[in-house]
């Protein structure tokens, strides 16, 4: 009932703003006042595509004005939406990662159980039995490589299933360098200061979280949550990080930017890139033409196969806003038109959390994702389940000492045991 409900609010209400709009362009009827949507969002990948399917809502539904604003890459988002808050501007549509942001924010988050985008999605965030989230996307990731330079080496990366495989074929990839054109084997960043600790402290993290675990085992992070580091599990996770920063080029480890660790892969430089799928619209951008996949980050002695998929972030309508049902109506249309899907899909780059969509991602490693959850066997992402902040203020200057001295494993594994001990209960 609640679903028929909030169906047949949302159709009123567009159709009184589109009566509203008829009657101002027929010159005789008072002015209906435009419904302003304020959308702050953070991924920067797709600002340009969300910039332009916003535009077009706008052009298609007089009455309602969408805007975008962008922060993300580094940037504070919390931060800014915290201010943005204070000073009693908080957006129409904002984003959460997860459970942190959900307790931080949940004064403001509208309950969207009643939407028609929720019975088509598995991936929509649920507190306490309500729908608070519309998944943005499925992402997820593994190591990205090039093909071509793969096989100029003699590796084949459907063998990159233990950490002693990757140590093999990182040490044949730095000794083939010249050769083969690349300036190191793995193009990864971790520098706090330069807005990447993300890349490390949070998604090369999340393979001690939830790898080698069933899809929805959170054994691991809940440990942590409580306190506790699982030390033998770590050591071997520590090894892999220890591999990869050692093998990455050394200037995009500690001082690089993204555009830098992408444009790197882009160009041949690397044989790996330690990013999402997220990285596609920007590898099209940059011309690349090679052959791409993923290989797992099998960082255990035991053999792993599996890639990681998650919703990352949700879109919450600000439970306060005036503009409450044209939010809701714009996240809908996203959902259910085919325009929505287009811009999801072909203007983005990105994988919908939505089985309706029939459209398939052009990039290579969306296309490689797709294939693993068509597979089978790959692993939760849970660093959403953490305290607000903890990736990087707790943990990201961690990663970046360690990728500063990566021969002092044993203080990287103390650090992080301290950090842990450490985390806020919630």
């Amino acid at each position: 009932m609640m679903k028929v409900a909030t169906k047949i609010a949302v159709a009123g209400l567009m159709a009184a703003v589109i009566a509203g709009a008829a009657g101002c362009t027929g010159g005789g009827s008072k002015k209906a006042k435009e419904a302003s949507v304020n959308m702050f969002q953070l991924k920067v990948e797709i600002k340009d595509a969300l910039d332009g399917y916003a535009a077009a809502y706008t052009a298609a539904n007089p009455g309602t004005r969408v805007t975008v604003e962008t922060l993300g890459g580094g940037g504070d988002y919390g931060g800014a939406l915290k201010a943005k808050a204070q000073a009693g501007q908080m957006p129409d549509i904002f984003v959460i990662e997860g459970l942190g942001g959900y307790e931080i924010w949940k004064d403001y988050i509208a309950d969207l159980s009643g939407e028609s985008w929720v019975q088509d999605t598995d991936l929509a965030m649920k507190v306490g039995g309500k729908v608070v989230g519309f998944p943005v996307a499925i992402e997820g990731y593994g190591l990205a490589y090039n093909a071509e330079i793969l096989k100029k080496a003699g590796i084949d990366p459907a063998k990159l299933t233990t950490r002693a495989a990757y140590e093999a074929a990182l040490k044949t990839l730095d000794s083939k360098k010249a050769e083969l054109g690349i300036d190191a084997p793995v193009a990864m960043a971790a520098s706090v200061a330069g807005g990447m600790w993300w890349v490390a402290a949070q998604h090369n993290l999340a393979c001690y979280w939830g790898g080698g675990l069933e899809f929805t085992d959170t054994t691991v992070i809940n440990k942590a949550l409580k306190g506790e580091l699982d030390i033998p599990r770590f050591t071997q996770y520590a090894k892999y990080l220890q591999l990869l920063y050692k093998y990455a080029d050394q200037k995009i480890l500690l001082n690089g930017s993204y555009d830098d660790q992408v444009g790197a892969f882009a160009q041949g430089k690397t044989a790996f890139l330690h990013q999402g799928n997220w990285v596609d619209p920007n590898l099209k951008q940059l011309g690349v033409t090679f052959e791409i996949g993923y290989a797992p980050h099998a960082f255990l002695d035991t053999e792993q196969k599996g890639l990681y998929l998650f919703a990352p972030s949700w879109y919450c309508v600000n439970a306060k806003s005036a503009n409450l049902d044209a939010a809701k109506a714009f996240l809908k249309a996203m959902a259910t038109t085919p325009e929505g899907h287009d811009y999801m899909v072909n203007k983005a780059g990105m994988i919908p959390a939505f089985k309706s969509v029939t459209l398939k991602p052009s990039g290579q490693l969306s296309q490689a994702l797709m294939a693993a959850n068509a597979r089978g066997g790959n692993y939760g992402v849970f660093f959403g389940m953490l305290p607000d902040g903890a990736g990087q203020n707790v943990f990201g200057p961690i990663f970046d000492l360690f990728a500063q001295n990566p021969d002092k494993m044993d203080q990287f594994i103390t650090d992080m045991q301290k950090a842990v001990a450490g985390l806020p209960k919630m």
